[in-house]
């Protein structure tokens, strides 16, 4: 993924003038292809691998799916299979190095439907991806990291990083503006 810094067209990496909670502005990622978003999730498998909750934000095709399956092939160091979770609600992955269980609330009338999905118990032992929170009511780890998808008009995918409680520590090289350490995101927009 090529990174330019600057938020005119063609930007990659840039700030967003909403802060995300921190007082910082909350880091945008532009994605222009598939690819991109890929090459994307790729470099967040790192971050990731720590375990934790992952909140996927977003309207129908912004893109949800398509980042969780590159993040759970990158952590698979495979290309396996990686189905939509709609309609089974969650998917689990036994990976080498961490469990991944990748979930979509989108059919969740009512939040007390997640409590049967062990979503809490699946971001203490490993990672939790978990799509459409919103349906959640709330309930879910007030220190996850938030994902907000949003289509440009141009058709690019722009991310918007919201981390909190580890999450802004494990993503510090990101949202403070530092440079990337090898294999993580690249830096945001000075």
């Amino acid at each position: 993924m090529t990174i330019r810094h600057g938020a005119g067209p063609g930007s990659r990496l840039c700030r967003a003038p909403e802060t995300g909670g921190t007082g910082a502005p909350a880091p945008v990622v532009r994605l222009a292809s598939e690819a991109e978003t890929e090459a994307f999730a790729r470099s967040l498998a790192p971050v990731m691998s720590a375990g934790g909750m992952v909140l996927l934000d977003g309207d129908l095709g912004a893109g949800k799916t398509a980042f969780s399956r590159a993040l759970i092939r990158a952590l698979a160091g495979a290309a396996i299979e990686v189905p939509s979770p709609t309609f089974t609600l969650v998917q689990q992955y036994d990976l080498p190095d961490i469990q991944v269980v990748h979930a979509d609330l989108y059919r969740i009338e009512d939040p007390d439907e997640i409590d049967e999905l062990g979503l809490w118990e699946a971001a203490e032992d490993g990672l939790a991806l978990i799509e459409w929170p919103d349906r959640a009511g709330g309930r879910l780890d007030p220190g996850a990291l938030r994902l907000s998808i949003t289509i440009a008009p141009d058709g690019a995918r722009l991310v918007t990083l919201h981390p909190s409680g580890d999450w802004t520590a494990r993503l510090g090289h990101l949202t403070s503006g530092n440079p990337a350490t090898p294999g993580s995101p690249p830096r945001t927009c000075s």
